[in-house]
């Protein structure tokens, strides 16, 4: 089974000079931890509830002024939409993330998978395996 079978396909993304305040207003209403940043159609970042409050509202100052490229993470950690199942599962759980965005040959996003996706895809064993993995401090 390939992750393009288990993904959720409509996901919700934002730009880089999008601004942090409507990022967390979409996080509020659409009750999501985390966004992807899309830069000419190309997955360049994501941003979490936790950059917003770590890299933006913890440095103080205007938040109004402050966009998704100052909050995203960087190196953003992704699977593509053919990747194997399992291999995505035994990533997720070495990479300690609950959720992945997916992207196809060209880095274009695609959908994004969650730990939820994978246990409901019939992979429950595997999936509460990874979890077990997130769940401990990191190596």
């Amino acid at each position: 089974m390939k992750i393009e079978d288990v993904m959720t396909p409509d996901v919700s993304f934002v730009g880089p000079d999008t601004p942090i305040l409507e990022i967390a207003r979409k996080m509020r209403d659409n009750d999501i931890g985390s966004t992807p940043v899309l830069e000419e159609e190309r997955l360049v970042g994501m941003v979490t509830d936790r950059d917003i409050v770590v890299r933006v509202l913890a440095e103080g100052g205007d938040v109004r002024n402050k966009t998704a490229r100052d909050a995203m993470s960087p190196g953003v950690l992704y699977c593509f939409a053919d990747e194997a199942v399992e291999s995505v599962l035994e990533n997720m759980g070495d990479q300690q993330v609950r959720r992945l965005p997916v992207v196809d040959r060209d880095k274009r996003l695609v959908g994004v998978v969650s730990l939820g996706d994978l246990a409901l895809s019939g992979k429950r064993k595997a999936a509460g395996e990874a979890l077990q993995e997130i769940s401990q401090p990191p190596h």
